[in-house]
């Protein structure tokens, strides 16, 4: 089974990789890919700071998500592909289950609930709502 891990470097996230270990639902015999997304940077900044600065602070950005991460898996036994991109997380995760052909999306939800979804918007919302694979929201 290939498994996408949506991680934001949250607690939400910790929260969530302890759940699959509690449940036992980590197994060699599964692909795991850890997937982040960060906002893009408003244009004023990426202009100020130039493109070599600007792909640093993605790049470290990403590490920063993938890094406990990665480690946290190894303990595991499992060893993740991670990938971060930029740009809108919910559409990006969708994006990349549907074309990754992935069989489940695991990730974590600050469960704020109905109302400050409908005012704020929510990236578990958006994937359940744009993306077809199975997703698992651990609150």
């Amino acid at each position: 089974m290939k498994v996408l891990l949506a991680v934001d470097g949250s607690s939400y996230t910790k929260k969530m990789l302890a759940y699959l270990a509690a449940h036992d639902m980590y197994s060699a015999k599964n692909e795991y890919t850890a997937f982040t997304a960060q906002l893009v940077l408003p244009t004023q900044a990426r202009s100020a700071l130039g493109k070599e600065l600007v792909a640093k602070y993605y790049e470290d950005e990403g590490l920063r998500v993938m890094n406990p991460v990665k480690k946290f898996l190894e303990r595991h036994k499992i060893v993740p592909q991670c990938i971060w991109k930029t740009g809108k997380p919910g559409e990006l995760i969708s994006k990349i289950a549907t074309e990754g052909k992935y069989d489940l999306i695991v990730m974590g939800s600050h469960g704020h609930g109905a109302l400050i979804n409908l005012m704020v918007g929510s990236v578990a919302t958006e994937v359940l709502a744009s993306c077809k694979t199975p997703v698992l929201i651990v609150r």
